[in-house]
């Protein structure tokens, strides 16, 4: 028997405690809102706090017939953990941020990450060890989880591995009858019954013997060879790879996941950054594709800036970049989960101009000192093309060579970071992703929207600096070019002019992008912003048969059982 919300509400917080079930439109405003943009409404937003409470609350959940949208850090930038739209059943949001436990395996060559747990906690908990996680900068310091990686496909910056990728998981679906189950594919043995399978596993209890011989893997073991094939027609990775496709890897909260088993890495012996300014983008398509094809030590990443990203970071971002810098990426999370509560009792006052809080940060940064090196901002006024290339090992002198040879100072130049320099040179790129939405908070009402993309070139494309057609040229104010440039994945962010349509644009850019054989999103997946292709909704329906996750991502039908209505 179906039961109603009240009804529900009752026995989740007979579950989980009344604290951890919110029902307060203010309080749920941070966990219904995107991080960038998109929110919808729930009835209530759930915070389990053991695996346990977790299956107990999908029991629940699918028993009332409701919707259940997974949630992490909500750092996501296409709209995909957060309701959307119109439903046809009442909607529940999962919090997994207090499941945030890391158990260290196989002698620190691999772990076991429950749902809530940070690529930043884990980042820590491998120091001692000398080893590192598959990402180490970028949506760590904001608190972004390791299952939300897996379970997005996420590729982050570092070149030798590829997107976050595991086929080692628990994992519960609904099942075509309509029943919950749960799978056990970590590779050890926990027991036959969901109570005894999670308990043992929240206890750790279990030993070398309950490992169980398995051929899958936990990291993605080709991209390598994959990234150095650079006279390949597609693209080196992107979300709708079928290859990158398994139970929690891609599902994109199609599943509810428990826990994922994934590998670390050893840290490197030595890292040397070079920056690199150019004035003809030819030099960096050269650059890569010798790299990539002759080198023997691969880099550890390439970060490509353009001169006007760079500005705008600069402007924009300064304010980020100074909390990183000054109070490290732990604090980080606890201020942007503050901004969240603040902006959703400051927005809706009438006394508090739209944004405040990101108006009171943003004059903090501009009267604050310039705190970007002497010599990247020297650079800025000599060159539209900036390289961050990080370098390690033997890879170091590889790269010396080659760029002492083939770059004139003129043109094309260098320097080697010291270690302010390489912090502050990251930092700046990776504050990017901030710096267009601030743009626009600050200016809105000047402004249409931000249209943000990422989008994987083809491996062989050798013209990979985009230039628009008029017609949409002449609709952009600003354009943001950043990204992944040995993996020819790139953040393209577009502000559009006041009195143009955003909707009309983005088709237009869209339509640009699959013309020239680019696939999109690259990282971040559909979430609520892009079309499912084909191959990934059907992985969605297989995942999710009844349509009880996460319905209408990837543009895909809302209703039960994917029916039309």
């Amino acid at each position: 028997m179906i039961v109603t919300i009240s009804e529900l509400i009752d026995q989740l917080k007979g579950v989980v405690g009344s604290r951890f079930v919110i029902t307060s439109p203010h309080s749920m405003e941070r966990f219904c809102k995107g991080y960038r943009s998109g929110g919808g409404k729930a009835m209530a937003v759930v915070c389990p706090g053991t695996l346990l409470e977790q299956w107990r609350v999908l029991e629940l959940c699918i028993a009332a017939d409701a919707i259940i949208i997974m949630q992490a850090a909500n750092t996501g930038l296409t709209e995909g953990s957060t309701p959307s739209g119109i439903y046809d059943r009442d909607v529940l949001v999962l919090s997994t941020n207090r499941m945030s436990k890391i158990q260290i395996i196989q002698n620190g060559e691999q772990i076991i990450a429950f749902p809530g747990a940070t690529l930043y906690a884990l980042e820590e908990q491998l120091k001692p060890l000398n080893r590192q996680p598959h990402s180490v900068i970028g949506s760590s310091c904001v608190g972004a989880s390791i299952v939300g990686g897996v379970c997005n496909n996420s590729g982050g910056s570092l070149i030798e591995r590829g997107p976050s990728y595991t086929e080692l998981s628990l994992t519960a679906k609904v099942n075509q009858n309509g029943v919950l189950e749960l799978i056990n594919h970590l590779g050890i043995n926990l027991g036959n019954d969901p109570e005894t399978i999670l308990t043992r596993l929240e206890t750790g209890d279990f030993n070398e013997n309950d490992f169980e011989y398995s051929e899958s893997i936990a990291s993605d073991k080709e991209y390598q060879n994959q990234v150095r094939d650079i006279d390949n027609e597609t693209p080196a990775r992107f979300n709708a790879d079928p290859t990158r496709l398994f139970e929690a890897s891609g599902c994109a909260g199609k599943l509810a996941v428990f826990a994922v088993r994934v590998d670390t890495y050893p840290k490197n012996e030595r890292e040397k950054v070079f920056y690199i300014g150019v004035k003809n983008p030819n030099v960096l398509t050269d650059l890569r594709r010798d790299m990539l094809s002759t080198f023997s030590t691969l880099p550890v990443s390439a970060e490509y800036m353009h001169s006007e990203c760079y500005d705008i970071s600069k402007k924009f971002g300064k304010d980020t970049l100074i909390l990183i810098d000054k109070l490290g990426t732990e604090k980080l999370p606890k201020l942007f989960s503050l901004k969240g509560w603040l902006d959703a009792r400051l927005n809706s006052s009438k006394w508090f101009p739209s944004n405040f809080v990101d108006r009171v940060m943003q004059v903090i940064g501009t009267v604050w000192i310039n705190v970007l090196p002497k010599r990247m901002e020297e650079f800025r006024k000599r060159f539209d093309h900036h390289l961050i290339l990080k370098m390690r090992d033997g890879g170091i002198d590889e790269a010396r060579r080659y760029i002492e040879d083939k770059f004139d100072g003129v043109s094309s130049d260098y320097f080697e970071c010291d270690i302010r320099e390489s912090k502050m040179a990251s930092l700046h790129r990776f504050v990017a992703a901030g710096a267009a939405v601030r743009y626009m908070a600050i200016n809105k009402g000047g402004v249409a929207d931000i249209i943000a993309l990422d989008i994987a070139l083809k491996r062989n494309d050798r013209n990979w600096f985009e230039k628009l057609p008029a017609n949409i040229e002449e609709a952009i104010s600003h354009k943001l070019y950043y990204g992944h440039f040995f993996c020819h994945v790139f953040h393209q962010d577009y502000i559009v002019k006041k009195g143009y349509d955003p909707v009309i644009i983005k088709e237009q850019l869209l339509a640009f992008i699959k013309g020239r054989g680019a696939k999109y999103p690259a990282e971040h997946n559909v979430g609520n912003m892009y079309e499912a292709e084909q191959q990934l909704a059907n992985f969605y329906k297989k995942c999710d048969p009844t349509n009880s996750f996460n319905p209408g991502i990837g543009k895909m039908n809302r209703s039960k059982n994917y029916s039309v209505t």
